[in-house]
């Protein structure tokens, strides 16, 4: 069966539904000449039919279809009729649409030949272009005019359904109009005057012809190796229609008739170990198995199972084997209910097995509503091995020699084949050795017994004989090291000591010489001793190689060794191995293809290790902790267990202080601050605290401790009263506290539900995230049945509050795209999984190892954890890197072969939160150049600008000195700022908007070098405004005119003191003596030789 949305055809060329219904609702009806406007009536022939047989007899003026098509029908009737003319056309689709229709009856004129024309009117869909009123035009195949006649008395009646005329013809004819194709046609005259907006928009695609996109059915599920490690993760792919409308036709069309090949590359190291792993299988939207569903038996078998039309599931299990530790291929190809399985191996791809199976049932096929998991899942583990590519043909089955899915990484793969060749040696070597060596430890303990006979055959019997090892010389010279430890180590005490922990043992010796003083100056004497670890199945030590391999550390770079130790960690589910993996394909770097799907295989698994990791008390962890070197203050409070710190926080404790004892606890539980985890030590203080200090904080984390029992016995009833007592005080912890009581221990759900929503109503993530649960298990009070958008909604609420298994649910969303509320977003499903996995307890462990060396000047070691740390992609590390490379470059420079400093802060400004001085770093880099990295002007914009939108001040500094040289900042990056190029149209403007917003971002008290840089920009701006105004102008010729008399009047003082007397034809006022005030006014008066003369003489008396 098909479904019903299913049996709708995707029209006769526009969109499905609609132009078909608008068709059928157009003509259902018959017009009775409604739509004729034109009748000639011709009068009878001169020469007419002696039988007077009926016929009927078309000729169209218009051979194709138009708007209204005049057709001219020519019939006769023998009888009183009914003639009847109808337009039906096809698209590849559907056929036989009735579009025109039309009858009149013929009682009068019989055994007369007539001509009647008639004007068919055709819908605007087929005989127009799309515009704004005609959205869907549709494209046809044919158009086919018939006619017919009917006799009134058999079944002429226009009462008579339209379909039952056609079976009582006496006469009938058909003709065929051409269609005009959709974009040859002319666009339809509404006599509507649209709007400006609408008219410009008419005019830009009014000449664009659409094309079909270029598409095919073969679908590249994976193109690079996935390492499957045998867990509960794997690569989810979803499958979009076919945006080819004849593809997407087929694909639905074949739902009960599945038509598809699979085509993939494994190498298995192993069998299932439960009784079915995953390969590839389809989950459909209710989280069901569909079709099709591959997995591997405990056998070795393949299990193929189908959905069936019926509903029901149906299974078939494989007749052969599937080979283990080689490469094959293996194709699957469905055709209807027939199945072929082949595989095939070697170079040339021989066929190994094949099998064909064959099925009566129907089954059901529909790729678009689900998704694909290759792997593992929540349901169902993954296989041990490793994934090929991997090609899916949709709509075809294809024999083994038509398929072309070739493995690109040819050297990987051989690689991988030749490591596990390798380490087969290594593993029988060391398997030989330790069960030798347990028989002559058994000879030994033999020997220390003391009784007569032993002491006689001691005396008397054949000397004791060391066994010989059945090894070769050659064998011995090509893994020295491993029989050098193998000497050196204490012999096993039991055969059941694992390969894997001889590896751990090799792996401690290792690690021994790299933290030494000169540990970098060792890593090539060390590296065969990290082979046969890894080999051991100790992939700690794969991890390293791999690093050693893409960094260069001191060997020769390789990135095809580097990748092969990735895989190999990753396969064996080294938390860092994956961590590696999941961040090259996140970004794409290092020969890594871009692919955000495998990214979360490997991110999704280590993310759900994590929380499980926090609550283990064993193993090497310790809190991840954000500490940047560049943070003297942070540095400062790092301490040991003899530490100042500690020590000022166990005094404190022991005086009965709550913080500090609660604080101490969290030091100890959690590993923090530089103290090793130590959850026993943790355990008292927080018992300490809780019942003599009664601190709230202290009563809740010491009362969870005994729900869970971690670190000691579980006690749930004095928990109990502890949560009671904590929760009156208004604790929200406790409240989400008391309903995990009541859901975990005493299964009373709407108790437990009424605390959480409390809980929740006071923000607690715990209880967000508690009612999500409630949600999905479908037994939250009152609420009948499972509701996973509830439950996605309270997950999300807790994910936002920090609560990491809430997070893990909503990248599962994320990825899958099953919840509506969830669209699918591969990028964000890796963002979130990424952020839950570097919590893990194992990474935090090397990065403390990395800053306790930093601390201590071990500048050997730094470096070696803090590469370790970096090349999993956390951001602290790979800053912190950069700072120490820049620190001691000759350092970096001599052990590392790559370019540390820009690898790790290129690195760095991809993360998400990435840090603003990054972003500066990278900006320099840019401006000035860099070994192997020309300068570019650009990308440093867009570094300052980035820091600048972080609010950092330098960022705008740097882009207003930028200005200031001369560059151009481009339009977008203003926009990015947002700065309006309007309203800022000149360099000037931009810079007092980039000093303004440098000044309140800066963060010193004091005049910061914005301030300074703010004020000069302003004095200058003064200054030219002075230069250009029109003041200046009467100030300077002032100023000018001043000067000059300045220096006439200074030259005439100077002439005048160095000049001869006066003449006597100088003027009088010249020659005037000035009063002397040294001299009395009586010799003035007596120095006068000659009576003045006065002008106007008075009278004597």
């Amino acid at each position: 069966m098909v479904p019903r949305g299913a049996r709708v055809p995707p029209g006769l060329g526009g969109h499905p539904a609609g132009a078909l219904l608008l068709l059928c609702y157009l003509n259902v009806v018959p017009s009775l000449g409604r739509q004729t406007s034109l009748t000639t009536w011709v009068m009878p022939k001169a020469e007419q039919s002696t039988t007077y047989k009926d016929f009927i007899s078309f000729t169209a003026f218009e051979g194709s279809v138009r708007n209204v098509s005049e057709v001219s029908v020519e019939y006769l009737c023998s009888q009183p009729c009914v003639v009847h003319l109808e337009a039906v056309v096809s698209s590849e689709f559907r056929s036989s649409i009735p579009v025109y229709k039309k009858r009149w009856k013929n009682e009068k004129h019989l055994h007369t030949s007539r001509t009647q024309i008639v004007r068919v009117k055709f819908p605007s869909i087929m005989v127009y272009r799309d515009d704004f009123f005609i959205r869907n035009s549709i494209s046809v195949s044919a158009v086919i005019l018939r006619g017919w006649i009917t006799h009134q008395h058999h079944g002429g009646d226009l009462n008579v359904k339209w379909e039952e005329h056609l079976l009582h013809a006496v006469a009938k004819n058909y003709t065929l109009l051409h269609s005009v194709p959709p974009f040859q046609r002319p666009f339809k005259d509404h006599q509507v005057c649209l709007e400006w907006n609408m008219g410009y928009l008419w005019n830009l695609w009014v000449n664009r012809i659409p094309q079909c996109p270029v598409e095919n059915d073969e679908a590249t599920l994976l193109a690079f190796p996935y390492a499957s490690s045998g867990e509960n993760t794997g690569i989810v792919k979803k499958l979009l229609r076919f945006q080819n409308r004849e593809l997407e036709a087929t694909r639905c069309q074949r739902t009960d008739y599945p038509v598809f090949t699979v085509s993939l590359w494994l190498y298995l190291l192993h069998y299932c170990k439960a009784n079915l792993c995953g390969i590839l299988y389809f989950v459909d939207a209710d989280e069901m198995y569909g079709t099709p569903s591959i997995f591997l038996t405990e056998e070795g078998y393949l299990h193929i199972q189908m959905h069936l039309v019926k509903g029901e599931d149906l299974a078939v299990k494989t007749k052969f084997t599937l080979p283990l530790k080689e490469w094959f291929l293996l194709d699957i190809s469905f055709h209807g209910g027939q199945i072929m399985v082949t595989t095939s191996l070697g170079q040339d791809l021989k066929s190994h097995h094949n099998q064909t199976i064959s099925f009566r049932e129907d089954f059901h096929y529909n790729d678009t509503a689900g998704y694909f998991i290759i792997g593992g899942s929540r349901y169902v583990a993954g296989i041990q091995g490793f994934f090929g590519p991997l090609k899916y043909y949709r709509l075809r089955s294809l024999q083994p020699d038509q398929i072309h899915n070739p493995f690109l990484q040819k050297q990987l793969a051989e690689q991988v084949k030749l490591y596990y060749e390798r380490c087969a040696e290594v593993q029988e070597i060391i398997s030989v050795y330790t069960s030798t060596a347990q028989v002559g430890r058994e000879r030994q303990e033999a020997c220390d017994l003391h009784n007569s006979y032993l002491d006689l055959w001691r005396r008397y019997g054949r000397p004791s004989m060391c066994t010989t090892f059945p090894w070769e010389k050659e064998l011995r010279g090509k893994h020295p090291g491993l029989f050098q430890v193998l000497l050196e180590m204490e012999v096993p005490r039991s055969q059941n000591e694992s390969v894997l922990e001889i590896g751990g043992k090799i792996f401690e010796q290792a690690v021994k010489r790299l933290s030494s003083v000169d540990g970098l100056h060792q890593i090539s004497s060390v590296v065969p001793f990290l082979m046969d670890s890894s080999c051991c199945g100790y992939h700690k030590a794969s991890y390293y190689l791999a690093v050693f391999y893409e960094t260069g550390l001191n060997v020769p770079r390789d990135p095809l060794q580097g990748m092969l130790y990735s895989l190999v960690g990753g396969q064996g589910g080294e938390r860092l191995s994956s961590m590696n993996l999941g961040y090259k394909h996140y970004q794409g770097v290092d020969n890594y293809p871009l692919d955000w799907e495998l990214s979360y295989a490997y991110y999704s698994n280590i993310a759900t290790k994590t929380p499980l990791d926090q609550h283990t008390l064993q193993g090497d962890q310790a809190y991840v902790e954000t500490i940047r070197l560049k943070d003297d203050e942070v540095l400062k409070v790092q301490t040991r267990e003899d530490g100042d710190v500690f020590m000022w926080l166990k005094h404190e404790a022991t005086r009965g202080n709550a913080a500090a004892q609660q604080r101490l606890a969290q030091m100890l539980f959690w590993g923090q601050q530089g103290v090793a985890k130590n959850p026993e030590a943790a355990i008292e203080w927080y018992a300490k605290g809780a019942l003599e200090t009664e601190d709230p904080a202290l009563i809740y984390d010491y009362a969870i401790v005994l729900f869970k029992g971690q670190g000691m016995w579980l006690n749930g009833r004095v928990a109990l009263a502890l949560n009671k007592k904590d929760s009156g005080a208004g604790l929200h912890q406790a409240v989400n506290g008391l309903g995990w009581y009541y859901h975990k221990f005493k299964k009373n759900y709407a108790r437990a539900a009424k605390y959480w929503l409390k809980a929740e109503e006071m923000g607690n993530p715990d209880a967000s995230y508690n009612l999500g649960v409630l949600y999905l298990d479908g037994i939250f009070p009152g609420v009948p049945g499972r509701n996973l958008t509830l439950a996605g909604e309270y997950f999300h609420k807790a994910a936002q509050g920090g609560h990491i298994e809430g997070t893990l649910w909503c990248s599962l969303y994320f990825i899958t795209g099953n919840l509506e509320t969830f669209p699918r977003d591969p990028e964000k499903a890796v963002v979130w999984a990424k952020h839950v996995a570097e919590k893990n307890g194992y990474l935090g462990h090397v990065i403390r190892k990395g800053l306790n060396a930093y601390l201590e000047g071990s500048w050997h070691e730094a470096l070696l954890y803090y590469v370790l740390a970096a090349e999993t992609g956390i951001e602290i590390s790979q800053t912190n890197l950069a700072h120490i490379c820049e620190e001691r470059p000759e350092l970096a420079g001599r052990y590392l072969g790559v370019n540390c400093v820009w690898r790790y802060y290129n690195f760095s400004v991809f993360q998400i939160d990435a840090p603003s001085f990054a972003y500066l770093k990278m900006g320099d880099l840019y401006y000035y150049g860099h070994p192997n990295q020309t300068q570019d002007l650009e990308l440093s914009v867009q570094m300052y600008a980035q820091a600048a939108l972080d609010g950092d001040s330098q960022g705008f500094f740097n882009l207003a000195l930028l200005i200031e040289e001369g560059a151009i900042i481009p339009h977008h990056i203003l926009d990015f700022l947002e700065i309006d190029p309007t309203l800022h149209s000149n360099n000037v403007s931009i810079l007092r908007e980039l000093y303004e917003r440098c000044w309140s971002h800066s963060n010193e008290e004091s005049l910061s070098p914005c301030t300074l840089a703010w004020l000069y920009l302003h004095l200058r701006l003064i200054w030219s405004a002075i230069l250009h105004s029109a003041l200046i102008y009467f100030l300077g010729t002032f100023l000018l005119s001043v000067l000059i008399a300045w220096i006439v009047h200074r030259f005439q003082s100077i002439s005048a003191t160095g000049s001869p007397p006066a003449p006597a034809w100088a003027s009088p006022e010249s020659t005037v003596p000035t009063a002397n005030p040294a001299v009395p006014p009586a010799a003035d008066v007596s120095n006068q030789d000659q009576p003045s003369i006065a002008n106007n003489p008075e009278p004597h008396g």
